[in-house]
């Protein structure tokens, strides 16, 4: 991402927001004005939904070639790359990397030809990545099944070769767990097609009563609600089950006096029909924001801390350290 490129950066369009942004791109005059779309990954999205009427009146996306989406979590939900899609009439390409591999993993490479997007995954593992799936003894898992997500050595060009200072952390963290791999502590899938999808964290797949589930799944059927704006599932310790999810839920600004325990109950239901009672999930509670990293990412491991009483410490990388303060709040009313 190139966040400083142009009149106007990533931190000018985090500060100003979607609605300021669009009148900043106007107000420069940019050759591109759409360019503004590729810096805005998943975290912005449902900004940009509700500026929707906004942004096709007064901006003129024809110049626009693409829509480029980080992959967060689970990237776009199908509803909302369906959207993307329409109302830009371009492609929309999803792309998976990390701050140690230097660049892309996965995605979808334009400049050879486009193949088909599948609405969540991130694309398919670029030159000089071989990626696989493998479960927790090492070995290869069948397509389409969940497991660790692990590149083969020797890595891409531009990937980490030390940590600073920390070679024994570097080999510890991510060579030593898999000999002869790189684990990205990520979990997820590869399909029959090559497809990667990436689900969630390694940390955020959760043991319920012997039952290994993401939550990420589960996050991705608690948005589906017309009621929930944003989610996050964690797992709570659970002297019987070992571990059950607990979910953390914005609700969307335009209710009228939503009841937030008839919200939870739908939930709990909506999870058990989509999942299955497997997945136990039960307990959720209303909050006005989630913690985020000011480039987005959802602070997961902190609210596991909070959940679980854990000591914990706002990260440097939070865009609002009074959230957590408020969500520890709702969780000891909860409790």
């Amino acid at each position: 991402c190139n966040c400083d490129e142009g009149p106007y950066g990533w931190g000018d369009w985090r500060r100003l927001g979607a609605h300021c942004g669009w009148s900043a791109a106007q107000r420069y005059d940019h050759t591109y004005p759409a360019k503004m779309w590729q810096w805005a990954g998943s975290g912005m999205l449902m900004e940009l939904i509700e500026e929707l009427n906004t942004v096709r009146a007064t901006m003129d996306t024809r110049a626009m070639r693409r829509f480029l989406e980080a992959h967060f979590d689970l990237g776009l939900l199908t509803d909302t790359l369906q959207w993307a899609g329409d109302a830009l009439g371009v492609p929309v390409i999803d792309h998976w990397w990390q701050t140690e591999t230097g660049w892309a993993m996965t995605g979808n490479l334009r400049g050879e030809g486009l193949f088909p997007v599948k609405p969540g995954s991130a694309g398919k593992p670029m030159p000089g990545w071989c990626l696989e799936v493998i479960d927790d003894t090492d070995r290869a898992m069948p397509a389409g099944e969940t497991g660790r997500i692990v590149c083969r050595l020797p890595l891409g060009p531009g990937a980490l070769t030390t940590l600073w200072n920390d070679e024994a952390r570097f080999r510890a963290d991510y060579l030593d767990p898999v000999p002869g791999c790189y684990l990205t502590a990520d979990a997820g899938t590869i399909d029959e097609d090559g497809y990667v999808f990436v689900m969630t964290r390694i940390d955020d797949v959760i043991n319920v009563a012997g039952h290994r589930l993401t939550t990420g799944s589960m996050e991705e059927v608690i948005a589906s609600h017309p009621a929930v704006a944003e989610c996050a599932v964690v797992g709570r310790r659970d002297a019987l089950k070992g571990e059950v999810p607990f979910g953390f839920v914005c609700l969307k600004a335009q209710l009228d006096a939503p009841d937030p325990d008839a919200i939870r109950d739908e939930l709990v239901q909506l999870v058990r029909e989509r999942i299955g009672p497997v997945a136990a999930f039960r307990q959720a509670v209303v909050v006005h924001r989630l913690p985020k990293t000011r480039s987005g990412k959802v602070l997961r491991r902190t609210l596991r801390q909070l959940i679980n009483g854990e000591p914990w410490e706002a990260p440097a990388t939070i865009d609002d350290p009074t959230i957590l303060d408020d969500i520890a709040r709702v969780i000891a009313a909860a409790d």
